[in-house]
């Protein structure tokens, strides 16, 4: 093991732990906070399209957020993972009850559902979990590089969504890993001035 994705396994370790110790109701007044802050960000009236992500168990849960933005009449699409290839494709629901349980045990749209295109003009937003993430919008996922090979060609905002207590000075990253130009937190939102 290389010593960067040394660092990153002991770094996600650490902190997926700390993040299963956060008790069901302070997470849940967390969730709630999270998804009142990005639905009344000046950003938000600008978005037509929203890139959510199905939380697992003791992920930030964005579901009010996808509830709200399908009654404001914006387009809402979820990842699905496509197998063997370690990339993935976005799909448009009209509810999130049409996810269903696939790859890695996360919900999924269906394949047969449209595809978000990133060549075609929109003004989007790609709200990405982590594990932990630092000041200039490196984060640590789940290793397997699913959003910086879909970030590599997509042209709209990339916001991190994490507690704020999931924020560190510093998150090793190589060439591959791309940088959020947003952190979203329960507290609010930071604006990543410049990426190194």
């Amino acid at each position: 093991m290389t010593d960067l994705k040394k660092l990153k396994s002991e770094l996600r370790s650490e902190y997926l732990q700390k993040r299963r110790q956060i008790p069901a109701e302070l997470k849940q007044k967390y969730d709630e906070a999270l998804c009142e802050v990005i639905t009344s960000s000046v950003s938000y009236k600008y978005y037509d399209t929203l890139l959510l992500f199905a939380a697992l168990p003791d992920e930030p849960d964005l579901s009010a957020v996808a509830k709200k933005a399908l009654s404001d009449g914006k387009r809402v699409a979820y990842p699905r993972c496509v197998t063997g290839e370690r990339r993935m494709i976005f799909r448009y629901v009209t509810d999130p009850g049409q996810l269903c349980r696939g790859s890695y045990g996360i919900f999924e749209p269906d394949e047969t559902l449209p595809a978000f295109d990133t060549d075609a003009p929109s003004c989007s937003v790609c709200f990405i979990p982590a594990v932990v993430t630092d000041k200039n919008g490196y984060r640590i996922g789940y290793g397997g590089g699913y959003y910086d090979r879909f970030l590599s060609s997509f042209n709209g905002a990339a916001a991190t969504v994490v507690y704020s207590d999931f924020i560190i000075s510093n998150v090793p990253h190589g060439r591959y890993d791309a940088a959020s130009d947003m952190i979203i937190t329960e507290g609010g939102i930071k604006t990543i001035a410049a990426k190194d």
